[in-house]
């Protein structure tokens, strides 16, 4: 009997996770990113761009270091029309984030969320088991061509190199393909 129960939870927690990541592509909801300025940047003034938007919490090393990541990419790639945007969602994030940027010196734009709204646009439920960082590629259409939770293998949680290339290679991608007008 226990070795059902087991078995029963071990099939219910693999079947859980099949299907949690939301369709691509699709197209992306509008969403604003909040500095901590009280300045908002509308994905849809994005339009043209390809986009980054990276959710994290603030204290999370892995976050730190994808942030690290993503600068680098931001300053080879910005010129050819790439966005990256971060948004913190953990408590307190609009007064962490200033910590956040500090330690991780990015100059591309930091912004804050609450759960809620963050879940809402990634079209998960907040009892879902989520890892950070969690990384959206949009295309300059618009459409929301890839959504990775920080555990999913695309991002190479075991395998860093394998995770960057990864990253770069679906950046460079997005990059050669046209569409869109660019935003205001």
């Amino acid at each position: 009997m226990k070795g059902k129960i087991l078995n029963a939870l071990l099939l219910f927690s693999l079947l859980g996770s099949v299907g949690l990541a939301a369709p691509a592509p699709r197209p992306a909801p509008e969403y604003s990113v909040k500095l901590v300025s009280g300045r908002q940047i509308p994905l849809s003034s994005l339009r043209g761009q390809v986009v980054v938007l990276m959710f994290v919490n603030t204290n999370c090393p892995h976050c730190q270091a994808m942030a690290v990541f993503l600068e680098q990419i931001y300053r080879r790639f910005a010129k050819q029309g790439l966005e990256v945007l971060a948004v913190a969602f953990d408590p307190d994030a609009d007064k962490l984030v200033k910590s956040f940027v500090d330690r991780t010196r990015v100059s591309f734009p930091v912004g804050y969320d609450e759960r809620d709204p963050v879940f809402a646009f990634l079209n998960r439920s907040v009892r879902q088991l989520t890892y950070v960082p969690i990384l959206v590629f949009i295309d300059r259409k618009g459409m929301i061509r890839g959504q990775f939770m920080g555990d999913d293998p695309f991002l190479g949680p075991d395998d860093q190199q394998t995770g960057e290339r990864n990253i770069r290679s679906l950046i460079e991608s997005l990059l050669r393909e046209g569409g869109g007008q660019r935003g205001k």
